[in-house]
């Protein structure tokens, strides 16, 4: 409700007053400050998780928007070395909707973010719109482990359980011909995940559709057919070799001792610290538990 408030009264503003001024809400214990802020000092972000536009969409957004204004305010940063222009957050339909409906500026909340809090709401405000398709989530989690997200980190994040997100990080392994199909909304996310096992998921693919075949028959055929090689390997989390490599040589120069990192499926790991004797090991357990 205070965001459509919001927008109705910048709208009611601008054509009272001409300007539209600043305007500060307390959230929480935080004042943000929301500015109209001119379109083409605004960029697309990216990386934002969502790649599809439909025509139908926007077309719709830019008639409200025409008749109603900019209801919530989009989320930008600024750009690093760059004085007057900004990177969306979130809100790129929004900004995108805006240009179609003529509008010269968009009332904006201006955040210092890095880039890794970027991608986290830009995901989440993604995700809770449910504006994404199973493709782009699942794009959107693979994007944050690469970063360095664990399962449990992206569980807590947007609150979905371990196997959710694995199953849509699954589904984006699959031929580019199956994702279009998952995106168009020709097969489900559920008929991607069962067949993404698959040795040839196209041909299932292809077989669904022709068949109209239900998730659960689909699941049959599955079973009866050879599993891709990927698959066995489950989700692919591995941190870069040469983060891992420079992070090991970093403990090891803190410890002085030889220190390695082995990372397991689904973003657990170990740290393993090596000792040539007891001496050694009383110093490294002292080194670690003093306060």
């Amino acid at each position: 409700m205070p965001s459509k408030f919001l927008g109705k009264g910048l709208n009611d503003l601008n054509k009272e007053m001409g300007v539209i001024p600043d305007i500060s809400v307390l959230t929480g214990g935080e004042r943000v400050v929301i500015k109209q802020i001119p379109i083409f000092q605004i960029n697309p972000n990216p990386n934002q998780p969502r790649r599809t536009f439909t025509q139908t969409e926007l077309e719709d957004l830019t008639k409200s928007i025409k008749e109603k204004g900019v209801l919530v305010p989009i989320i930008i940063r600024p750009v690093q070395n760059k004085n007057y222009l900004y990177e969306i957050v979130a809100g790129e339909r929004r900004w995108r909707a805006s240009q179609l409906a003529g509008l010269s500026e968009i009332p904006a909340v201006v955040k210092t973010l890095n880039d890794k809090n970027a991608m986290e709401i830009a995901l989440i405000e993604n995700v809770q719109r449910e504006n994404l398709n199973p493709i782009e989530e699942g794009d959107g989690y693979k994007n944050l482990i690469d970063n360095g997200y664990s399962l449990e980190d992206i569980s807590k994040l947007i609150g979905k359980s371990d196997s959710y997100i694995k199953n849509l990080i699954r589904i984006t392994t699959l031929p580019d011909t199956v994702k279009d199909l998952v995106k168009n909304g020709k097969i489900s996310a559920s008929h991607a995940r069962t067949i993404a096992v698959s040795e040839n998921p196209e041909l299932l693919a292809r077989e669904i559709l022709s068949k109209n075949l239900s998730v659960a028959d689909t699941q049959k055929i599955a079973n009866q057919t050879n599993r891709a090689k990927a698959s066995k390997k489950h989700i692919s989390t591995h941190l870069d070799d040469s983060f891992l490599s420079k992070t090991e040589q970093k403990l090891s120069s803190v410890l002085q001792t030889v220190v390695k990192i082995k990372e397991k499926r689904g973003g657990s790991g170990e740290i393993i610290i090596k000792y040539p004797n007891r001496v050694k090991m009383d110093k490294l357990i002292e080194f670690i538990t003093k306060k």
